[in-house]
This record gives structure tokens, sequence and C-alpha cells, in this order.
């Protein structure tokens, strides 16, 4: 097994592991920072911790195990930059934990729906993303997200009525399908 080698100190053993688990971890780490700079600098620092902290490792299922590191570190660093608790969806650690085999398929297929998803949002203008982001996938009400952007009520629904226009004028439902 590549984690027992790895122990054993075989550095190839190793940069397979990485090699294997990188994309995994950089993806992680770019759901929660949204930028590809810090999010391959924090995919290096998650497999110097993976590193050190192999030996505590107990085979209770690797990628479960190292996503959450991956999450936590992109999390801290997120903390740090902004100076506020972010709440990550939980499909981040689901991607790690598995299916049932007769699920296999619509996971994959439920997966990669909600990573085309996340990747339109991403194009969305700055000041449309963190309130469609906010209503749709974090459920928060118009009053929350007004606090919480400290506007007023009415602001909110401004921008969500012109958010939903220019996806409307941007994208085609077959871009989702």
């Amino acid at each position: 097994m590549l984690i027992e080698k790895v122990l054993e100190g075989n550095d190839h053993a190793f940069r397979l592991l990485v090699e294997k688990y990188r994309n995994d971890v950089f993806r992680i780490a770019f759901a929660v920072l949204r930028d590809q700079k810090e999010a391959e600098d924090a995919a290096q620092e998650v497999f110097i911790k993976i590193y050190t902290s192999l030996s505590q490792y107990e085979n209770q299922g690797f990628k479960t195990w190292m996503t959450r590191i991956a999450v936590n570190h992109a999390i801290d660093i997120q903390r740090k930059k902004t100076g506020r608790k972010i709440e990550i969806v939980e499909e981040l650690e689901d991607q790690a934990l598995g299916s049932p085999p007769d699920s296999v398929e619509k996971k994959i297929i439920e997966n990669d729906r909600r990573r085309l998803v996340r990747k339109r949002l991403g194009e969305l203008p700055d000041n449309y993303r963190e309130v469609i982001f906010g209503f749709y996938i974090e459920e928060k009400s118009y009053q929350q997200l007004a606090e919480e952007q400290n506007v007023h009520v009415k602001t909110i629904e401004t921008k969500l009525y012109r958010a939903r226009n220019w996806m409307k004028k941007n994208w085609k439902e077959d871009d989702f399908s």
C-alpha cells in the first residue's frame, strides 16, 4: 500500500500519492478560496500537513481524512484573510465519503452538475455572486442578507432582480445539462 511505503520513508511513494490526489486537494482549496494562486499554495501546504501527520492516520478512508485536512486548512486561510467565519458547502466532504455501488453513477452526475453550477456562479459579476449564493445556495432570507451586507432589504431585492436578469441574458438552460 502506498501509505505504508510513505511511512517507511519512501519519498517516491509520497510523490505518487501527491500525483494521485493533487487535483482533488486543489479543487477543494479552490472551492473555498476562489483564487487559483492561493489554492495552489494551500494545496502544497496541505500535502506538507499530510506528510507530517501521516503517522496519525488510522486507515479509516484516506481520501476522507485528506479532504478534512484540506477543507480545514483552506477555511483557516480564508478566516485569516477575511476575518470572519465562512460556511462550506457539505459537498466537499461528501465527495470523499463515497456512495453505495448502486448510486455511484448518479452521484458522479450530481457532483459534475454541482461543479458546473459552482463554475457558472463564479462567472457572475462580483456584486451579484454574493447575493445569489447567499439566497439560493445558503438559503438566507432577504433580511439576513441585508444585515450581513449592511444594506436595506430593498437593495437585496434589487440585486437579486438584476442578477436574475443577468443570468437570463447570459446563460442558456442547455448550459446546465
